[in-house]
């Protein structure tokens, strides 16, 4: 059984469609990227999957039953989300921040356990915000706080988390760190990570699934990386001409743009090109 999945969703916002009849799977155990153009419904898709957005029609289904059916309390045990955009509140530090997403294990008669300290220190730990513990959130730089609300929801502790473009605001090492460090969750713990990711070259290396998404919330393509991400596929979902070749460090699928054959650059070389001709011809 397929632990999470969609069925025959539409999805939207205040009247605006943004997919219809939309089904997709989630492997489990799996590493799936969701990756196309800009407002084809990544992140509608990822909302629904997370019970952040009700479908207006179809179901979005968590281990056998409608994800409607549960008590928030168990969604947030069984399933993570780490948003694209996420607020604090004002002067939380970030050792508190982290600590929250403890909340879902939480009774009241067991509160704060060695567990729960236990993984709040080690989700500081792998991304390396133990040394920010007492500074305040909004203190801190956009990449330091998206690594602590990284750290929150790796304190969580769920089987399946959700990452909607975890590496915004990082600079590529530590996007690079970031996705490492998923890639070796993944590895060593079983989760299922589900991510939206705009770098096609970073989603076929780490992902172990990629879902690919034309406008209008369609499935172009779902499968491993080196089925998904063809030259073909490039260009009709994003309308760019390209060659796929393999990565030279992985083998996956690296997708290398095309030069267009028109423009300032082209005729340049042209009449440059031109020029020495004549010059050639007059020598």
């Amino acid at each position: 059984m397929t632990r999470l999945l969609a069925q025959d969703v539409t999805l939207g916002y205040e009247g605006r469609t943004v997919a219809t009849d939309l089904s997709v799977a989630i492997p489990d155990d799996s590493f799936t990227v969701i990756v196309g153009p800009n407002a084809c419904g990544k992140s509608t898709l990822l909302a629904a999957l997370a019970r952040v957005l009700a479908p207006q029609e179809g179901a979005v289904v968590l281990d056998g039953h409608a994800i409607s059916s549960y008590r928030s309390k168990e969604v947030a045990r069984r399933l993570g989300l780490l948003p694209q955009t996420a607020s604090a509140p004002g002067g939380i530090t970030v050792g508190d921040l982290v600590a929250r997403g403890r909340y879902p294990h939480q009774q009241l008669l067991k509160q704060w356990s060695d567990d729960d300290e236990k993984a709040v220190v080690e989700a500081m730990t792998l991304t390396n915000v133990a040394d920010l513990a007492d500074r305040a959130v909004d203190e801190l730089s956009g990449g330091q706080r998206q690594r602590v609300w990284l750290a929150m929801a790796l304190a969580q502790e769920t089987p399946i988390l959700l990452l909607d473009e975890p590496t915004t605001y990082l600079d590529i090492s530590h996007q690079v760190d970031v996705l490492e460090l998923l890639a070796r969750l993944h590895d060593e713990s079983g989760r299922t990570l589900v991510a939206v990711l705009h770098d096609l070259n970073q989603a076929a290396r780490y992902a172990t699934h990629l879902i690919a998404l034309r406008p209008g919330g369609v499935v172009a393509a779902s499968g491993p990386p080196a089925e998904v991400l063809t030259e073909e596929l490039v260009t009709d979902v994003y309308g760019l001409a390209c060659r796929v070749v393999p990565d030279p460090e992985t083998g996956t699928p690296m997708v290398v743009p095309r030069r267009p054959l028109r423009g300032p650059a082209s005729e340049k070389g042209a009449r440059t090109g031109a020029a020495d001709g004549a010059l050639r011809a007059d020598g």
